[in-house]
């Protein structure tokens, strides 16, 4: 069973900075497109960004020009660099595949880290 571990979230203040951190079990991160994903309170799951095997990358209108995904396929490992950070950037974040992985059918996340953006 792959596992996935994010690390890196905390405080910050709006305009602030952070950096996410997320290693993967196994070779799954090599194999695949790669993203990050956050889920704010009271608000369904979503993805803020993904990249390629070979380092496309996309990200949705909110966080673009802000956020950047990079990898490291040889430590199984993705990225998420985040800067001038908004209180609606708060929210769990999450990184997977895209799609997500599943076990047994169900979707698999590993447990997220919180980014708390004050104003």
């Amino acid at each position: 069973q792959e596992r996935l571990v994010e690390s890196g979230g905390g405080l910050v203040q709006a305009g602030g900075s952070l950096r996410l951190s997320c290693a993967a079990t196994g070779s799954i991160f090599s194999l695949n497109v790669v993203g990050w994903y956050r889920q704010p309170p009271g608000k369904q799951r979503e993805l803020v960004a993904r990249i390629t095997r070979v380092g496309t990358t996309n990200y949705p209108d909110s966080v673009k020009g802000r956020f950047t995904i990079s990898r490291d396929n040889a430590k199984n490992s993705v990225y998420l660099q985040m800067r001038s950070l908004k209180p609606k950037d708060t929210a769990v974040y999450y990184c997977n595949t895209v799609p997500v992985l599943t076990n047994h059918g169900k979707p698999y996340w590993g447990q997220g880290t919180q980014v708390t953006v004050s104003s």
